[in-house]
């Protein structure tokens, strides 16, 4: 949805980027179809994109957008004779005569269900959302795709950029996997506590990607997604109590403690993002740190050793205790990446550990570590390598190749504050 300039269209836009993933949840529920739940979903957005504008902001926008949803839904199990028997199930507390659409309904009806927004419930709707998009019925790109798509709300654009693949794949890894649990008849519930352990990997990786685009946002017009990392970190603890001992859930938990402690501090008072190196440690979130070092603890606790997320959130620990980007354990920092290099390999941790052996050893290392990431070949789109490789350039004194460097990445970089940063540090440059 583009941004709109009209207050109602404004409050639909945000009610949607909020609320989204537990309409859907709540329409799965009710439907146990998730396509149609995520189809009935949109043409409630589209309604109110028109209504709203006209008739105003109804006073539980969210319960509207779900009366309307399961109007959609009714009408589309009329359509279906043979599934007559679901849509007098699902309408039997609709009454009859019942405009189809319209802010005064939609909000009175929504004001009398017992139902159709339970907020007892609603948490339990978001994480079976993302239990039965990751079901074992589809391989395990489809289901991480399948989820960003339905739960975070991730454009294809988005969801492609975190693949490193083609908008057109991703398109359809996601069309895909909702015909498939379509036809495998998948239902909308958490799944029994014996088959958690089998499925929560590729829960654990959802998660991680929806607090990773929260955390540092790959398109738009801010830096932090706040909304998007606190529903992940949300989420994320109510998993560890499903989880019980399962260390990784506890790793990937102290990982998005430690890294939501230094959100404070990273965006400035004239709303420019501010960088590690120049953030005011003081105004990091002590309380944050310690609940992650704490579950971090209990990760380590399982003698079983750390697992990729464990891992980073050691590496996050290391930042979070030193009291300068100078005094930090660099030696430990590069260490830890050596470790998740061998566990987790990807052009992403060759790129950061180069950044930290920047930090131990010099650019002059650090440069031929990222030399060689790129002759890879895997991050020809991301604009962080020639971001980085810019800036040890720049330290080494090779002024002309990191302008050429830092302008490669503005280039590529699809977030504005991004691109804000990159013309700070070509100003820089003279």
């Amino acid at each position: 949805m583009t941004r709109a300039s009209n207050p109602a269209r404004q409050a639909v836009e945000a009610v949607w980027r909020i609320e989204s993933a537990r309409i859907v949840g709540a329409l799965a529920r009710y439907t146990g179809d998730l396509a149609l739940a995520e189809d009935v979903a949109q043409e409630a957005l589209a309604e109110a994109l028109v209504g709203w504008p006209r008739e105003g902001t109804p006073r539980d926008p969210a319960g509207w957008l779900l009366t309307v949803g399961r109007r959609r839904a009714i009408d589309a199990f009329r359509r279906r004779a043979a599934l007559e028997h679901r849509y007098a199930a699902l309408a039997h507390d609709l009454g009859e005569g019942g405009m189809s659409s319209g802010i005064g309904t939609a909000a009175t009806e929504h004001d009398g269900r017992d139902d159709l927004w339970d907020p007892d419930r609603i948490d339990d709707d978001v994480l079976a959302l993302i239990f039965i998009a990751c079901h074992p019925v589809l391989g395990r790109e489809a289901q991480v795709a399948l989820t960003l798509r339905v739960v975070a709300g991730l454009s294809s654009d988005e969801i492609a950029r975190a693949f490193l693949i083609p908008t057109a794949t991703a398109q359809a890894r996601i069309t895909r996997a909702k015909k498939t649990l379509t036809a495998a008849g998948v239902p909308f519930e958490l799944p029994p506590h014996e088959q958690r352990p089998a499925r929560l990997g590729p829960v654990l990786t959802v998660l991680y990607l929806v607090f990773t685009e929260g955390a540092s946002a790959s398109s738009g017009d801010e830096w932090i997604r706040v909304d998007l990392a606190r529903e992940a970190l949300r989420m994320t603890r109510v998993l560890t109590r499903l989880a019980g001992d399962a260390a990784e859930v506890h790793g990937l938990l102290a990982l998005m403690e430690l890294t939501a402690a230094r959100f404070p501090a990273r965006i400035g008072r004239d709303g420019l993002p501010v960088l590690l190196e120049d953030q005011d440690r003081r105004r990091w979130d002590v309380s944050a740190i310690r609940r992650g070092r704490a579950a971090l603890a209990t990760a380590q606790r399982t003698g079983r050793g750390l697992g990729p997320y464990g891992v980073q959130a050691a590496i996050a620990e290391c930042h979070a205790v030193a009291p300068s980007v100078g005094e930090t354990d660099w030696e430990r920092v590069v260490l830890l990446y050596d470790v998740l290099r061998r566990i987790a390999p990807s052009p992403v941790v060759d790129l950061n550990r180069a950044v930290a052996v920047a930090m131990l050893r010099g650019p002059a290392a650090a440069l031929a570590e990222v030399d060689a990431v790129a002759a890879g070949g895997r991050l020809t789109s991301s604009h962080q390598l020639p971001s980085v490789r810019g800036e040890l350039l720049a330290r080494l004194g090779r002024t002309d190749e990191a302008r050429d460097a830092f302008l490669l990445a503005h280039e590529r970089a699809e977030n504005a504050q991004d691109r804000a940063i990159l013309e700070r540090k070509l100003t820089a440059l003279g």
